[in-house]
C-alpha cells in the first residue's frame, strides 16, 4: 500500500515537552523518519507542549511529584493533543508511561534503547559509598531516594525537581553535594564527558522500568503513521519494554511506588531483574526470571507475583 509521505507543505507533527533532552528525543525521532523515507528536516515539525508536570506556577519546587498526580503528568496534555489532531505523533520517555494508554490511542513504536543505567553526579567526585555520613543527596525520584536510603540510611536526601541543567545548576549553588540523572539523557544530549559522575552498575542499583527508551505513540486509525513508524521501530527494545512495563502493571506501579526493573536479552532469552521498596527504603524485595524473550510479558507478571508474595499483604499499608 502506498502512503502518502509528509512534505514541506505538509509535514508529520511531533509533539513532545519542552525540556532540552524531550526536544532531543524529538528531533532524533525526525532523523530516523527522514532517513528511512529520504525526507528532508522540513518534512517534519516539532510541537512543543506544555504539561501539567512543566508547570513551575502550578507545582513548587520542593513539593514532590507524588503529592501532585501519577505519571499522567508528563503525558496528559500531549496525548489529548494527539487525539485531537493537534499532532500526528508523541514522543515520550518511557519510564514517564503509564502502563494503559488513553483510548484511541497505541504505543507500539520503540527507539533503539540508549543505557538504560543511573549515573550519579558528585562534583566532587566519588561514587556512593564514598558519601560522609549526613550528605545531602537531591533526587525527586521515589525509587531513587528508596534504594539510596536502603543502602545508605545515614544519609540526608531532599527533594530536587527539574530537567538536566536545572539540576545541575542545583549542585552547583550547594542545594545538594550529589545526586542522580540516567545515563540516556546525558548520552543523548552528549554531556555524559562533560560532568563528573560514575555510571551504577545494575547489580548495585536497577534503574527505573522502561528507562532510557523513547516510545513514540500515534492514533490507533492512523495508518499512514503506522506503517511509517514501523519502519524505525526497535524490536530488541519492544521485547525488553514488554516484560519491564509488563511486571510494573502487575504491581499497579505509579509515582508513589519505588519499583525497580531491568530486562536484558541474550539472544532468544531474556533476564528480567526487579525491585519494590518501601518510600523510607526500610524495606526492600527484589528477585529474578529467565525464560523466552517472546514470553516477557509473562514473566513479568510472574515476577511482580513472586514479589508481592514475598513483601506480604502489609507492604503497601504505608499508602494509606
Amino acid at each position: 500500500m502506498t502512503i502518502k509521505l509528509p512534505s514541506p507543505d505538509e509535514p508529520l507533527r511531533i509533539g513532545t515537552r519542552g525540556s532540552p533532552l524531550a526536544l532531543a528525543q524529538a528531533h532524533e525521532t525526525a532523523r530516523r523518519l527522514g532517513a528511512a523515507f529520504d525526507l528532508p528536516d522540513a518534512a517534519f515539525e516539532v510541537v512543543v507542549i506544555r504539561t501539567t508536570g512543566d508547570d513551575r506556577a502550578m507545582i513548587a519546587a520542593d513539593r514532590p511529584l507524588k503529592e501532585i498526580g501519577n505519571k499522567g503528568l508528563f503525558t496528559r496534555e500531549i496525548e489529548q493533543q494527539l487525539s485531537s489532531g493537534g499532532i500526528d505523533i508523541a514522543v515520550h520517555s518511557m519510564k514517564d508511561m503509564p502502563t494503559v494508554q488513553p483510548e484511541g490511542l497505541v504505543l507500539d513504536c520503540y527507539l533503539p534503547r540508549e543505557d538504560p543505567r543511573d549515573a550519579f553526579i558528585s562534583p566532587g567526585g566519588g561514587a556512593i559509598t564514598d558519601l560522609a555520613h549526613g550528605t545531602v543527596v537531591g533526587t525527586s525520584s521515589l525509587r531513587r531516594k528508596a534504594q539510596l536510603l536502603n543502602r545508605r540510611p545515614d544519609l540526608t536526601v531532599v527533594e530536587f525537581r527539574g530537567n538536566v541543567q536545572t539540576r545541575l545548576k542545583k549542585l552547583q549553588d550547594g542545594v545538594a553535594a550529589a545526586t542522580f540523572l540516567a545515563m540516556a539523557g546525558l548520552r543523548r544530549m552528549n554531556m555524559d564527558g562533560t560532568i563528573p559522575m560514575t555510571a551504577i552498575d545494575p547489580n548495585d542499583m536497577l534503574p527505573a522500568v522502561a528507562q532510557g527508551a523513547i516510545g513514540i505513540e500515534r492514533r490507533m486509525d492512523d495508518d499512514r503513521t503506522a506503517q511509517m513508524l514501523a519502519a524505525i521501530h526497535d524490536g530488541d527494545t519492544d521485547l525488553r519494554l514488554s516484560a519491564e512495563r509488563s511486571f510494573l502493571a502487575t504491581l499497579d506501579g505509579s509515582c508513589e511506588t519505588p519499583i525497580a526493573g531491568l530486562a536484558e536479552l541474550d539472544g532468544d532469552s531474556l533476564r528480567l531483574r526487579g525491585e519494590i521498596l518501601s518510600p523510607d527504603g526500610a524495606e526492600s524485595f527484589a528477585g529474578e526470571i529467565s525464560g523466552a524473550a517472546s514470553d516477557g510479558a509473562a514473566l513479568g507478571r510472574q515476577l511482580a507475583t513472586e514479589l508481592l508474595g514475598k513483601a506480604g499483604d502489609d507492604f503497601f499499608a504505608w499508602k494509606g
